[in-house]
């Protein structure tokens, strides 16, 4: 089975940045789109940001113009460069990836990395 492991979140001051990173446990030649999800204590799911195989990025109102989804097709690799962190940007970020694995499409999701903004 194919996991996503994502890696980069820890511990900011409000301002700070970070940046997190999110690949396959082993290579897959067909992924799709990809993207990141966050979860609050307390809170349901919501979407972050997400982008295509070609390069299309969406962004959530709340982190446009702070936060940079980017992807190195090359790596299997995509990252979440996180800028002008607020407090209420703390929870846990889940990667999520669209793929095919021995001919079945998959839709997988990552264990989650905490991020913590201090006020």
């Amino acid at each position: 089975q194919v996991q996503l492991v994502e890696s980069g979140g820890g511990l900011v001051q409000s301002g700070g940045s970070l940046r997190l990173s999110c690949a396959p446990s082993r290579n897959i030649f067909s992924i799709y789109t990809m993207g990141w999800h966050r979860q609050a204590p307390g809170k349901q799911r919501e979407l972050v940001t997400t982008i295509t195989r070609g390069g299309t990025t969406n962004y959530a109102d709340f982190v446009k113009g702070r936060f940079t989804i980017s992807r190195d097709n090359a790596k299997n690799t995509v990252y979440l460069q996180m800028n002008s962190l607020k407090p209420e940007d703390t929870a846990v970020y889940y990667c999520n990836a669209g793929m095919v694995v021995d001919g079945i499409w998959n839709d997988v999701w990552g264990q989650g990395t905490q991020v913590t903004v201090s006020s």
